[in-house]
This record gives structure tokens, C-alpha cells and sequence, in this order.
């Protein structure tokens, strides 16, 4: 794991904003509408409500990322010719195919969400006993369910866990990518018209896409020096 990593896997978060909105705005808005609903609700509680939930699905985030990252570690750190580690070359081509996803040109990694959506179905029915949510706790679990909705901006950091090699790794790379999503997520459940509009603008998008392509690119062209420890001269 790197500070490099860390830092991407946040960036990713928070440039995928535009994104959040389509995966996440009906579910998020209907949390909203829920508490709306209650004539006792305060803004005070639809917050508490919103931090709930994002902690729920942040909270699931980690949990893979621990996962990946200790399935990273049984693989072992394989690496091709010169030493650069398999696991970064995949971690950089998912990115860049999520990139190109986020600036509008091709749905490039809806392959894994289908086949994440094979997992989801299963899951979702568990969901729908917390709505309509009433309370923090429904939140928290509600979050807690959405954290696993097949989304391509997630298994691309999750890649990035998996190359960590560990499971702190992968867990704590997970965290960053999920606290760079809470400052839309929050956001767009408390103004969620207003946040629509702007992640819609086509430029929006097309920036978050190429920052995020040059984050794969970067990655791919890092110099592999101390990954390669592994290897020995033939």
C-alpha cells in the first residue's frame, strides 16, 4: 500500500461524483423523501440520516476492500518482466475504463456490473425492509446493504485494493475512496435538483473522465522500482 494509492483511490471518489448521481440519486432521494414525510422530521435528523447511511455504505466499501486486499495478499505479488506488478497493470486499466465511462464515451466496464448485478439481486430484497427510512439506524443499515449495488467506479478502486497485496491495504484504500464520495453524497441529499444539474454539464464529466484516465495512465507508467523485489535475474 502507498500514499500514492491512497490518494487515488480518493480522487476517484470524489471526481466520480457524476456518477454518484445516477447509481445512487433515486435511493438517496428517496431516503430524503422518507423522512420528509415524518411531520415530527427536522433537518437535524434528515443529516443524522444522510451521515448514516454514507457510514453504512462506506462502511461495506472497507469491508471489500479488506477482502480484496487479503485475496491480493494470498496471490502474492506476480509481476511481469521488469517487475511491474500484474495486479497495478489491472488496477490501471480499470481506471482508464472507468475514465472513459465518466466522460461519456463508452459504457466500457458495464461487463463487471452485469456481472455484479448476478450478486445484487440477491441482496437488494434486504434493502427494501428499511424503506421508508424512519430513522438513523434504518439509514445506517440501508447503507449498509447499498454499499454492495454494482457499480464500475467501485470495482475500479477495488482493483486498487486487490493490487495493495493486504488486507489493511485494500481495507484502508476502500475508506479513502469512500470518503472521497461523501462530500456528493451528502450534497446531493440535501440539494439533490441543484447537484443533478451540475454533474449532468457534459464538461463536467468529460474533466472528471480524463483526470481520471491520467490517474490509470500515471499508474501504468509509475516506475515499478521496489515492487520488484520478487523477481530474480534468469
Amino acid at each position: 500500500m502507498s500514499l500514492e494509492s491512497i490518494g487515488a483511490a480518493f480522487l476517484v471518489g470524489l471526481l466520480g461524483g457524476t456518477h454518484c448521481i445516477g447509481m445512487c440519486g433515486g435511493i438517496v432521494g428517496a431516503l430524503s423523501s422518507g423522512l420528509s414525510l415524518d411531520v415530527q422530521a427536522s433537518r437535524r435528523r434528515l443529516v443524522a440520516a444522510q451521515l448514516a447511511y454514507n457510514t453504512g455504505r462506506i462502511s461495506s466499501y472497507t469491508v471489500a476492500g479488506l477482502l480484496l486486499g487479503l485475496l491480493g495478499q494470498q496471490l502474492g505479488e506476480w509481476a511481469v518482466p521488469g517487475g511491474f506488478p500484474v495486479g497495478r497493470i489491472v488496477a490501471g486499466v480499470i481506471m482508464i475504463l472507468f475514465g472513459v465511462y465518466l466522460a461519456g464515451w463508452w459504457h466500457s466496464l458495464l461487463f463487471l456490473e452485469r456481472a455484479g448485478a448476478r450478486l445484487w439481486k440477491h441482496i437488494e430484497p434486504l434493502g427494501r425492509r428499511f424503506i421508508p427510512v424512519r430513522s438513523a439506524g434504518q439509514a445506517y443499515l440501508l447503507g449498509l446493504v447499498w454499499g454492495w449495488l454494482p457499480c464500475g467506479m467501485v470495482y475500479a478502486v477495488l482493483a486498487l485494493a486487490l493490487a495493495s497485496g493486504s488486507a489493511a491495504g485494500g481495507g484502508t484504500i476502500m475508506l479513502a475512496f469512500g470518503l472521497g464520495t461523501l462530500p456528493v453524497m451528502l450534497t446531493m441529499g440535501l440539494a439533490f435538483n441543484t447537484l443533478k444539474r451540475f454533474v449532468h454539464d457534459p464538461r463536467i464529466r468529460l474533466i472528471a473522465g480524463l483526470l481520471v484516465i491520467f490517474m490509470g495512465v500515471a499508474m501504468l507508467l509509475a516506475n515499478p522500482s521496489g515492487h520488484g523485489h520478487h523477481s530474480h535475474p534468469h
